[in-house]
């Protein structure tokens, strides 16, 4: 096509918002408010930092350490519950038992609890004297106010994610399926991994990337269950709020900025893994 032709194509002449549908105003005027202006904000006073400052202020030792600490032990929760995850609303879905009610709700209770309550109780229960704490204190383990405490408070408020993932897909699967591979002489292995594993492995990438990102961003629990000491059991949340407690809104700034960046990236590839997993469905 040649550049008079090009200029010769009629122009489209938009006229903002009135040509939207009103689910598209609402998506776009929603978002705006509650996820691209607080973004922006932050940038906008991230960018008003020297390149050299803000470098100097991500890259500390202190600030990598409580990458370190935030991201591995989000990703080793995430990890764990993604298998039991699995496991649990497997057996929610597949069997009857007394209590399959009550254990059902139970799973919310992360959702419903204050953060900083579950910490409390997380603390208490997992200290040398508390009920687990003390089985586990002859074996030398310690949780509470330790690394341990903080990857089991991750544990705790991100299951309900992998469990409420998953469950409406294992409802879906017919159990004839699995009848009809056994039928034909598949093992149970082969028809967990041919035939039900397949259909679930998106959800279950699902449910493991809503726990990371729960995680990641967690404070209440973990902020009562860690002693939120540098170079120990500091995660980034209870950082920035440490440097907010100082007055130091710049640094605490460029610590959520390179966290949200950290985060966008990690959960782009997570949607990659999520796509590629669409194409088992």
């Amino acid at each position: 096509m040649t550049a008079n032709a090009t200029s010769r194509r009629p122009r489209r002449s938009w006229a903002w918002p009135q040509n939207l549908s009103i689910p598209w105003q609402v998506t776009i005027g929603y978002m705006l408010l509650l996820l691209l202006l607080p973004f922006a904000a932050m940038f906008s006073k991230a960018s008003t930092l020297p390149i050299e400052s803000f470098w100097e202020t991500a890259t500390a030792p202190i600030a990598l350490a409580t990458y370190q600490a935030t991201f591995l032990t989000a990703f080793l929760a995430a990890a764990v519950n993604g298998l039991a995850g699995f496991i649990v609303a497997w057996v929610l879905e597949r069997y009857q038992f007394p209590g399959k009610r009550l254990l059902d709700a139970a799973i919310d209770l992360p959702f419903a609890l204050p953060t900083a309550v579950a910490g409390l109780t997380l603390a208490t229960v997992y200290s040398e004297t508390g009920w687990i704490g003390s089985l586990l204190a002859p074996l030398k383990v310690r949780v509470s106010f330790t690394i341990t405490g903080v990857w089991v408070a991750m544990l705790f408020i991100s299951l309900p994610f992998v469990v409420r993932t998953l469950q409406p897909v294992i409802r879906e699967i017919e159990s004839e399926l699995e009848e009809a591979a056994w039928s034909l002489g598949a093992s149970p292995w082969q028809t967990f991994t041919r035939v039900l594993l397949p259909p679930l492995l998106p959800a279950t990438i699902t449910g493991v990337a809503l726990g990371f990102a729960r995680s990641v961003g967690e404070f209440g629990s973990v902020v009562l269950i860690a002693s939120n000491m540098p170079f120990q059991d500091l995660v980034a949340s209870v950082l920035i709020f440490q440097k907010l407690e100082q007055y130091d809104i710049e640094g605490a700034t460029v610590i959520g900025t390179t966290m949200l960046l950290i985060s966008l990236v990690m959960l782009l590839i997570i949607n990659l893994l999520q796509a590629w997993g669409r194409r088992y469905d």
